[in-house]
């Protein structure tokens, strides 16, 4: 029994599939054919179908899914013995930039790790982010002794967030592999569980990082 929040999630999925074309799952899957139907009424649907090679097709769902999922489909880009060229050559494509969260929030959070205010821990403290990502936004600033640094500061419930999309991630892939026959061949979960931990093994350094 799928859990209600776990549906949405994943009728909202399929309908950014199906937007982009991406629909021989949704065709293969009865509880989400219907929304193949809806989507025949928006214009996006049609442009797309016809004007953007498949390749192009996935990179731009994977983006419009978010920050997790693009991270999944640059991990996919470099298993070329898994994708087809085209496919593989455009995910390379996918850029791990999302917009940076409150610059007070960032400073709360060093605040809490450092124990410290700002101005006890720094000299100088830039609250524009130098660059933003999905896991962490890097902030630079100066030390008391004059020393430049970089400050990266991990994302508010960054960590539930990644287990809760990776959960969906897995189920996703047992989707694919009842209903789409290309799917066991590419070892679906299997893809899933190597991208789980490279994930989590990057968040521990980050925190590493942000605690050092």
């Amino acid at each position: 029994m799928i859990r209600p929040n776990i549906l949405l999630r994943l009728i909202h999925i399929n309908w950014v599939l199906v937007i982009h074309g991406l629909d021989e799952i949704v065709l293969k899957t009865h509880l989400f054919r219907p929304i193949r139907y809806v989507a025949f009424i928006t214009p996006s649907y049609w442009l797309k179908q016809k004007t953007e090679p498949r390749g192009v097709r996935i990179r731009r769902a994977l983006e419009d899914l978010g920050p997790i999922y693009v991270k999944f489909g640059q991990a996919l880009s470099t298993r070329k013995d898994l994708l087809p060229d085209d496919i593989a050559d455009e995910l390379v494509k996918l850029q791990d930039r999302v917009p940076p969260f409150s610059s007070d929030i960032a400073r709360n959070i060093i605040e809490k790790e450092l124990g410290m205010s700002i101005a006890d821990a720094f000299a100088e403290f830039d609250s524009t982010p130098l660059a933003s990502a999905s896991v962490a936004q890097v902030h630079t600033a100066t030390l008391h002794s004059g020393e430049n640094v970089v400050v990266k500061v991990l994302r508010p419930d960054i960590e539930a967030r990644i287990r809760s999309d990776i959960g969906l991630l897995y189920e996703l892939a047992r989707f694919a592999e009842r209903f789409w026959p290309d799917a066991k061949r590419l070892r679906a979960k299997e893809v899933v569980a190597e991208f789980e931990k490279t994930t989590l093994d990057e968040l521990d350094l980050v925190r590493e990082a942000a605690n050092a």
